[in-house]
């Protein structure tokens, strides 16, 4: 008995003694608990700049919880850097100055930033603010990255922040967040940074982020090649209809030919069993490299700068020089077409002595850095036509043209008045101006809130699209050659040529059909040159010529007139709205196409002298011009109600309006006010994979225009895009765009580098990427985890200025500002 009682007195002792140790050692957790929130959360350092006055503004309203919602990337305020403010930015010229310091600066980022060892589970956050890297501490983000659509999944519990911080460490070799060590994460100093002055972040955003896998909004599924047929595979049936149009002889050289141009220029239609094995053959190639110790690409490539004769103005598929002495003939203007190199150049394009930060819009529409585009030719050769002038360290541009030399503004109205009909802002919105000197028809027809693709040669009339996009309007180096040109049939609503010197009638028309091709029916072609108002011989030639060539393609001249202030003449055609017109025609001259032509074919599709039929099938594109803008950016298009599924599996329409409300929260949460982007510097914008065009309709109301490029492997979306009032282009991401260098503010990308990467390397592509962008301009990517790694690394190879990196579930986001350095040889 007394056994028992002593041994259950030990026992109570026992419990008694467990139980304050168990609230001793809750309690010593609470207090640590209390120490680490109070003293790992730092506050954004406060500036007295305007830009840092309204990051403190984010950050206030930070606190406010919101809804989230899953797709591939949306990130809280709190994981950015403070950007640059007011100091930083006018700091820019500066830093032209003294490159080797800030290569010394990006280079004290430590190489264990590159997170090999993250999983599909974890969650990071990068920011760097030059030495002060601050922990994440809110997690109630006011900002959106990773967006869901299920309503169900919109409120999420908060977690406290040391739940984040004894949170589970996961990765290869201990690595945690960030790539940190367990023992980096426990081993942080009163400022919440490591030893190594590595930033330790908080995943308290965790239980705010769904899993990406849930996303029923912008994840690449088998959805995508069902029902959508990419502008490549068209592409490759058009070069096959063509080949088959030929003798037999002839046959089977151009198959042969064909196969060749696919092999070069396009992307191989393989079954899934291919694509299967391809992967597999890929990783092994990964594996082996990274064996070898070529797995990072910031190792593989030692940059240069290109040791080009075009120097900063290279333009790699325009600049071919050898090329473009083996071509046979350039009657046809040959040598101004593409002409793209086998292998893309890893090399850097130097900046031209005293290059400056661009100057902003919508100043910049009347005058830029002389500096940035060092070119006087034309100030010259058009002085009289008010083209540009050399104003000390300024180019000016009064506004003139070759036809409107008193001003684009008042040709604009002098147009609208000949034809009411035109409405510019509401009816027409989408125009395409050839042969657009320094473009400003397109710069001044913002005002009237129309959007023009304004393209011109790189030719004798020299660097005049590169003087255009400094203005910061729209504009392509492209030329009316032997090749299509890269947009899809019936989407511009107006085609303008002013003094173009483009010979229309030659060629039986040729050049004059590849716009009936892209232009809309019941569209108009603008037509102001010496013809239309002079008798001249040649004139009266040409004008009979025209009228005769016009009138066979059933284009009505609906009309004709002359402008007394500038002393020039218009006329204006409009393309027909049925087929009657060409089955009453005496000659079939030009010839209808081939049924079997596919007049949305352009990637390196050859012209052809022939007429395109009309769209007449009801519910087809073309058959009902679009709603007048701006109803027409958020509506989806008629012609999508009757297609099956959408991009991402639903219902077209639907999937049309859920990509747009997906990309406007985005923008409005995340981009505008959580990546720490200046917006005021932005102007030119290129989403380089769009779908729907939600991205560039999101950023509808900025001072901004954005370029959608529609990949050539990806669901031929690009009519979509015109039919909502925005514009784009055809591009194959393997190849150079065709731009001049330093002409965009901001690159978009979303999972547009784990499609190239099946076909091309990384480095060309980041290479091609650092060539179009500005100094200091930003470039916002998306896309899975290990190729978001691959890219950052690239990036600070670069001596980038990484803003931010985030990932969660094997998806990640990375901002980053490209900075003035530049390799010291070539």
């Amino acid at each position: 008995m007394a056994t028992g009682k002593y041994g259950r007195k030990e026992k109570r002792s026992s419990s008694l003694l467990s139980s304050v140790a168990v609230v001793v050692f809750v309690g010593f957790c609470m207090l640590g608990a209390w120490a680490i929130m109070s003293t790992s959360v730092v506050p954004a350092q406060r500036m007295s700049s305007p830009v840092a006055s309204t990051n403190a503004k984010v950050e206030e309203k930070f606190n406010d919880s919101q809804d989230f919602e899953d797709s591939q990337g949306d990130l809280p305020d709190k994981a950015i850097k403070g950007y640059h403010s007011a100091e930083k930015t006018s700091e820019f010229d500066q830093k032209a100055q003294s490159l080797s310091g800030a290569a010394d600066e990006l280079e004290k980022v430590p190489r264990e930033q590159s997170d090999e060892g993250k999983t599909g589970e974890e969650t990071n956050i990068n920011r760097r603010d030059d030495e002060k890297l601050t922990a994440v501490g809110n997690k109630d983000a006011d900002v959106i990255f990773f967006e869901k659509l299920d309503d169900k999944d919109k409120n999420w519990e908060n977690n406290k922040i040391n739940d984040g911080l004894s949170g589970k460490v996961e990765g290869d070799a201990g690595e945690s967040r960030g790539g940190q060590t367990k023992e980096d994460v426990a081993d942080l100093n009163e400022n919440g940074q490591s030893k190594k002055g590595e930033k330790v972040m908080d995943s308290g955003l965790d239980d705010t982020l769904p899993n990406t896998g849930e996303s029923e909004i912008l994840k690449e599924n088998k959805v995508e090649s069902a029902d959508w047929e990419t502008h490549d595979t068209g592409a490759k049936k058009e070069k096959f209809s063509q080949a088959v149009s030929n003798s037999d002889d002839e046959k089977q050289s151009s198959q042969s030919e064909d196969r060749t141009t696919d092999q070069k220029f396009s992307v191989d239609t393989k079954t899934s069993k291919q694509a299967e094995d391809g992967e597999e053959e890929s990783k092994e190639l990964k594996k082996e490299q990274k064996e070898q110790g070529n797995g990072d690409l910031g190792h593989q490539y030692s940059w240069k700068l290109c040791n080009v004769s075009s120097g900063p103005d290279y333009m790699p598929c325009l600049d071919n020089e050898m090329a473009i002495r083996q071509l046979h003939t350039t009657a046809h203007y040959e040598h101004r077409e593409r002409h793209c190199p086998e292998d893309p150049p890893t090399c850097l394009v130097a900046l031209p002595e005293g290059y400056k930060k661009p100057i902003t819009w919508p100043t910049s529409r009347a005058k830029i850095w002389y500096s940035n585009v060092p070119h006087t030719k034309l100030a010259v050769v058009k002085r009289a036509q008010n083209w540009l002038r050399v104003s000390g360290k300024y180019l000016t541009f009064p506004g003139g043209g070759t036809q409107f030399k008193h001003g684009a503004l008042h040709y604009i109205d002098f147009v609208e008045k000949a034809l009411p009909d035109i409405s510019w802002g509401k009816h027409s919105r989408v125009v395409l101006d050839v042969g657009c000197g320094v473009a400003s028809f397109g710069g001044f027809l913002f005002e009237k809130d129309v959007l023009t693709m304004s393209f011109a040669p790189n030719d004798e009339h020299e660097a005049q699209v590169q003087l255009a996009l400094e203005r910061g309007i729209p504009a392509l180096s492209a030329v009316m050659g032997t090749q299509r040109l890269p947009f899809p049939s019936v989407v511009f609503d107006i085609v303008h040529c002013a003094r173009c010197r483009v010979p229309w009638h030659a060629d039986g028309g040729r050049l004059l059909l590849e716009l009936n091709r892209i232009l809309r029916p019941g569209g108009y072609f603008l037509w102001s040159a010496t013809p239309v108002y002079k008798k001249g011989q040649e004139d009266v030639q040409i004008w009979k010529a025209m009228s005769d060539l016009t009138a066979s393609m059933c284009w009505n001249l609906v009309a004709k007139t002359k402008d007394r202030v500038n002393a020039v003449g218009v006329a204006i055609y409009q393309k027909p709205t049925s087929n009657s017109c060409y089955e009453l025609r005496r000659k079939q001259d030009p010839p209808m196409c081939d049924e079997t032509d596919d007049p949305n074919a352009a990637w390196y599709i050859p012209m052809k002298s022939c007429l395109h039929k009309v769209p007449t099938a009801d519910g087809e594109r073309g058959t009902v011009w679009p709603e007048d803008w701006p109803l027409r950016l958020e509506n989806p298009p008629f012609w999508l109600n009757n297609m099956q599924a959408g991009i991402y599996g639903k219902q077209a329409a639907i999937d049309f309006t859920s990509d747009t409300d997906h990309w406007r929260r985005v923008v409005t949460k995340s981009y505008l006010t959580g990546l720490g982007i200046n917006w005021s510097t932005v102007r030119n914008v290129m989403d380089m994979k769009a779908v729907y065009g939600g991205f560039a309709a999101a950023l509808a109301g900025q001072p901004v225009w954005v370029m959608n490029v529609v990949p050539i492997d990806s669901p031929d979306t690009l009519p979509i895009i015109y039919d909502r009032g925005l514009f784009g282009i055809y591009h194959d991401w393997c190849q150079s765009f065709s731009t001049y260098p330093r002409t965009y503010d901001l690159l978009h990308a979303d999972h547009l580098f784990s499609k190239v990467k099946k076909r091309c390397q990384l480095g060309p592509v980041m290479a091609e990427v650092d060539r179009i962008l500005r100094p200091g301009g930003s470039a916002i990517f998306r896309d899975k985890l290990d190729i978001i790694n691959e890219l950052e690394t690239l990036i600070k190879s670069l001596h980038w200025e990484v803003r931010l990196t985030y990932s969660k579930e094997k998806e990640g986001i990375l901002c980053a500002q490209k900075t003035m350095w530049r390799p010291e040889s070539s």
